[in-house]
């Protein structure tokens, strides 16, 4: 629980599953109210219902493809004329494929960088005139650890959460000046939906299994963090701490591990 989002209102994208959707309901039980956003229709209006029938709050779907610049910024306005103020954006909208670089197509590419960068881009743009008119608000984006450390089989993918760290890097600086708040959520693999279209082989999963993060928690952390000045949140910390020392020591990183880091 966060009681101070009681009564805010969050916009989260891709919010039909995983920590998008477990985002949704731990921010509804702190008494938020919610815009969510996804492209899959019939699930974002069966959890906006689910969420407005358990905890009274006022939650709202928006069929959405953020790759789809003008309807984002049409959706933004809806959402303004919906709900008023804007409190916080999640941009968890996201998505990975598992190739080695010379197997992922251009299209692969260009749709992993359309939506986790472009469309993370573009929904901020919507919101931050908004809370530098306001004068406060925070904004989440869920980047990864492999946008601190790339390894094989993710190339394209870590250069769209590369991509992700530095805009919010640079965001957040601009952001304070304004009241604005911003915050990078950099998690290791998350037991989610994701790896159906990351790991179509399932390779990857069956050998970090016993590793992965729970959603629910990660969740929390998220939620929990709003409205504090948390710089970053990363999951689990031994992973940031190998992140850390590959920052430091990246030969020494690249050989050591270069058996373990195929194992996608």
């Amino acid at each position: 629980m966060n009681s101070k989002i009681q009564g805010k209102t969050i916009i989260i994208t891709g919010a039909s599953g995983g920590i998008g959707e477990r985002m949704a309901i731990k921010a509804a039980e702190s008494g938020a109210n919610l815009a969510l956003i996804a492209r899959r229709t019939p699930l974002i209006d069966g959890l906006a219902a689910k969420l407005r029938d358990q905890y009274g709050v006022k939650v709202v779907g928006y069929p959405l493809d953020v790759r789809d610049h003008e309807a984002v910024a049409k959706a933004f306005r809806e959402i303004k004329a919906e709900f008023g103020p804007i409190h916080v954006l999640i941009n968890n909208a996201g998505f990975g494929i598992f190739k080695e670089a010379h197997e992922v197509s251009f299209e692969e590419v260009k749709g992993m960088i359309d939506v986790n960068v472009l469309g993370l881009m573009a929904c901020t743009g919507e919101v931050l005139p908004i809370m530098k008119e306001q004068g406060y608000g925070h904004i989440v984006n869920i980047a990864s650890q492999a946008g601190k450390f790339a390894s094989p089989k993710s190339s394209a993918y870590s250069a769209s959460k590369h991509a992700v760290l530095g805009f919010t890097n640079g965001l957040r600086m601009e952001a304070k000046r304004y009241g604005v708040l911003v915050t990078a959520v950099n998690p290791g693999p998350i037991a989610t939906d994701f790896f159906t279209i990351a790991d179509e082989s399932g390779t990857y999963v069956k050998n970090v299994e016993k590793f992965m993060l729970n959603p629910d928690k990660v969740a929390d952390k998220v939620i929990h963090a709003l409205f504090t000045s948390k710089r970053e949140i990363n999951l689990p910390r031994w992973m940031n701490t190998g992140s850390l020392f590959y920052q430091l020591f990246p030969g020494v990183i690249e050989t050591v591990g270069n058996r373990f880091f195929f194992k996608k």
